[in-house]
């Protein structure tokens, strides 16, 4: 009987150790997830990609050279277009229908604070994603100081392409003199609709394109404000600052959301503001989450159905821990956190729905796929991922997940399933 205890407990280990080696490399069923189909790899000469996003049954995945649309179903490439020759992809914005504005440049545009004063991101082209037909074209005023920043300058929503000229973004808050102004086309035919002159002593960094205004980050002697136009007509509606009570004399800014109005900020002085801050559509501010708190230190936020979920990264008693913490854009207050544990590293994070998905890798075993409830923060799954899902950007699509791969000489797309 004691021969039997023994053998029989020590099978139950060997078991549960199974279980637990093919849970965690993705060869266990219902507890994995295994790739369905990849990509064939881009030439060596098409350079890393650098942005993506899915439009209905298509992935559309830019590069440094062009752009390019892949089947979602199959992995099939459906169209490619190309920058001309000598001439670098600055930024791809989201669709509006299924148009979207390609900004590039010369040779090294992509580059930031590393070209001649003049040249950056000169080109804009209005793209049709359904076939990869170009529309239209335009050019833009570059930085004449050098520092033309590759995102931000275009953006679309309402039927419009909205293009900023002269983008010359403040050194320690100091603007340099230029070309300044928001110029708005019918997004389709390329027609001009109108020019927006900037607040007096006011230079723009950013634009973006919300449901009823178009809205820059604008930085005004010294000081960087937020400013809203009439998409009609471009007749400039309101202009107020980051921070009220002590301003923000320089910052990276950007938009992580038009709708609502959500803004990244990053100030340069050690004392300013470190934070996502949400206005209402008349410029208020409603919340302020910072990056550093008791949740620890945002790493990475996603705006989506009325809330910030955010990867933080906390002090734990040997090491640096990573956590998934959901904040009410409304309020500022957090409605849930979720640790993930020692040993984990995120490698992407994405939101769908009431879904948060989160691959992240392991320092013990393969990596792993965890889906949390968006409401509550509640694990809804585990699993393992065969063969790793290595560095990806994570998107949803029916129910398979789509991994988007940045390096040269890798498969572009790849898609896994449940298993």
């Amino acid at each position: 009987m004691g021969v039997l205890i023994v053998g029989g407990v020590l099978l139950g280990i060997v078991i549960g150790l199974a279980f637990m080696f093919m849970g965690n490399s993705g060869y266990m069923p219902w507890f994995s997830l295994k790739p369905v189909w990849e990509a064939p790899p881009e030439r060596e000469d098409s350079g890393r990609g650098n942005g993506s996003f899915p439009m209905g049954e298509t992935l559309i995945r830019s590069r440094v050279d062009g752009v390019a649309a892949f089947d979602l179903g199959t992995g099939a490439k459906r169209w490619e277009y190309l920058v001309p020759r000598r001439s670098d992809v600055c930024d791809v914005t989201e669709p509006d229908g299924s148009v979207a504005l390609v900004s590039f440049g010369v040779e090294g545009s992509t580059e930031y604070g590393d070209l001649e004063p003049g040249k950056g991101c000169t080109g804009v082209i209005a793209l049709d994603l359904t076939n990869g037909r170009e529309l239209w074209r335009t050019t833009r005023v570059p930085a004449s100081n050098g520092l033309d920043d590759a995102y931000g300058l275009t953006a679309v929503g309402g039927g419009l392409g909205v293009v900023l000229d002269g983008d010359d973004r403040p050194l320690m808050g100091i603007a340099v003199p230029g070309s300044h102004a928001l110029r708005a086309y019918d997004l389709r035919t390329g027609t001009a609709r109108w020019q927006a002159a900037m607040p007096k002593g006011c230079v723009p960094g950013q634009v973006t394109v919300a449901p009823k205004q178009v809205l820059a980050a604008v930085h005004c002697d010294g000081e960087v404000k937020l400013a809203a136009f009439d998409p009609a007509d471009g007749t400039a509606r309101w202009t107020v600052p980051l921070d009220a009570r002590r301003g923000v004399e320089a910052a990276a800014v950007g938009f992580m959301s038009a709708d609502p109005l959500v803004v990244s900020v990053q100030d340069e002085d050690d004392s300013g503001v470190r934070a996502m801050l949400a206005f209402g559509p008349d410029g208020r501010l409603q919340s302020r989450i910072d990056d550093v708190g008791d949740h620890g230190n945002i790493a990475r936020a996603i705006v989506s159905d009325g809330r910030l979920i955010t990867l933080a990264l906390y002090r734990g008693k040997q090491s640096t821990l990573e956590r998934l913490v959901a904040f009410d854009l409304a309020t500022g207050r957090e409605l849930w956190r979720e640790d993930l544990g020692g040993g984990l590293e995120v490698d992407d994070l994405e939101v769908k729905g009431d879904r948060v998905m989160v691959v992240a890798t392991s320092r013990k075993s393969d990596d792993r796929f965890f889906v949390f409830d968006a409401a509550t923060g509640d694990e809804e799954e585990d699993r393992g991922i065969r063969g790793g899902w290595g560095s990806a950007t994570l998107y949803a699509y029916k129910d398979r997940f789509i991994a988007v791969r940045w390096g040269a000489g890798e498969p572009p797309v790849m898609a896994y399933e449940r298993w």
